[in-house]
């Protein structure tokens, strides 16, 4: 796992790779997906660009997905993401990043990776 960016300027957009990793097979298990932003204000959208509703539940379809969290605001933010499995396990990861002023950072896309394990492990 690559670690997550700290600092973000407004209109900056953080790349998150995600690999959801499964503790099993079980037939029909659905994942589904959602985020809250509890600092800041900024836009988080998967990789077949729907936009995501703060706490509204998204399918998750794929094993391997990109997240992209767009910064709207000057102060800091943060936002915590959820993956749910139909058996009601929830993995929560958290992503804090701090204002960084435009001239002291080229504005461009940063990648992080980071691994969903299954609630089984």
């Amino acid at each position: 796992t690559m670690p997550v960016q700290k600092d973000i300027i407004r209109g900056q957009t953080a790349e998150i790779r995600c690999t959801l990793k499964r503790g099993g097979e079980f037939a029909d298990t659905r994942y589904t997906i959602r985020y809250f932003q509890s600092d800041g204000k900024g836009l988080l959208r998967n990789d077949n660009g729907t936009v995501f509703k703060p706490n509204d539940r998204y399918p998750l379809t794929k094993e391997v997905f990109r997240l992209y969290y767009t910064s709207l605001s000057t102060d800091r933010q943060t936002i915590d993401v959820y993956v749910e499995d139909s058996f009601g396990r929830v993995q929560q990861l958290t992503f804090s990043f701090n204002n960084e002023k435009a001239e002291n950072k080229e504005k461009s896309s940063a990648t992080v990776t980071k691994v969903l394990k299954d609630a089984d492990n």
